[in-house]
């Protein structure tokens, strides 16, 4: 069985991932954002996950929790599935964030990135000039971009490591509201299996997923030239390189 960090799983996505891990076997690490969330995370502790807490729009707090996970027992998979859908947190919380963990935690070999149908509408241009700091509200679209982006530049930087991307669908979570068309099974079963599967397929690397098939993801996304500015603008800004 595999050690696996599901981010943001308080509630909805994460919540559900975390807790079909958690069934068939996994050793989870769940996350919430401030130490009054985790109590809802309570019943997963109880039943043997590890709880990490921390606000991901604050660097600090990812740079903590990577040290803490580093000085414990290995991951073996990381599902990157904090994320927020308006105001001045979603560069820090969909694209920094998964950045920084991604260049820190030792030892995954499976990295599973949340993205979003929205990334269609993201824009490469925006990538010069990006308020990473969160000081005014950024683009959803351009975050979901950037982060699928992210994956696909794992995937070719890093040989060895089974890197993708995954569109849950438009599901009935906080985030999606309760008249959200999609199946909110199906919107956490794949990076499920894509975290914990000897499916050979499970295993491949550099995919955009969508409901358990890989699909065509924006055309900058595979583009390398686009992969190693905004790698490169993230290790500038953070200070730290992938």
């Amino acid at each position: 069985m595999s050690r696996i960090l599901v981010t943001g799983s308080a509630e909805g996505l994460g919540r559900a991932t975390a807790e079909t891990l958690l069934a068939a076997g996994h050793d989870v690490v769940v996350h919430a954002r401030r130490p009054e969330r985790a109590e809802v995370l309570d019943d997963l502790a109880d039943r043997g996950a590890d709880v990490v807490v921390g606000d991901f729009a604050e660097r600090d707090a990812v740079r903590r929790i990577a040290d803490e996970l580093d000085a414990s027992r290995p991951l073996d998979a990381v599902v990157h599935n904090a994320g927020v859908w308006s105001g001045p947190a979603v560069m820090p919380v969909n694209i920094v964030a998964p950045y920084l963990l991604t260049a820190l935690l030792r030892g995954p070999r499976r990295l599973v990135y949340l993205s979003s149908g929205s990334h269609l509408g993201g824009r490469p241009s925006a990538l010069e000039g990006t308020d990473w700091r969160g000081t005014s509200a950024g683009s959803y679209a351009d975050s979901k971009l950037f982060v699928t982006a992210l994956a696909a530049a794992v995937a070719r930087l890093r040989p060895g490591v089974a890197s993708n991307a995954v569109d849950p669908g438009w599901v009935p979570t906080r985030m999606g509201g309760p008249d959200a068309p999609d199946d909110l099974e199906l919107g956490h079963r794949t990076q499920e299996w894509l975290a914990s599967s000897d499916d050979p397929q499970a295993q491949s690397t550099g995919g955009y997923w969508y409901h358990g098939k890989r699909t065509q993801p924006h055309r900058a996304v595979h583009d390398e030239a686009f992969q190693d500015r905004l790698v490169q603008a993230l290790a500038e800004e953070t200070g730290t390189a992938l």
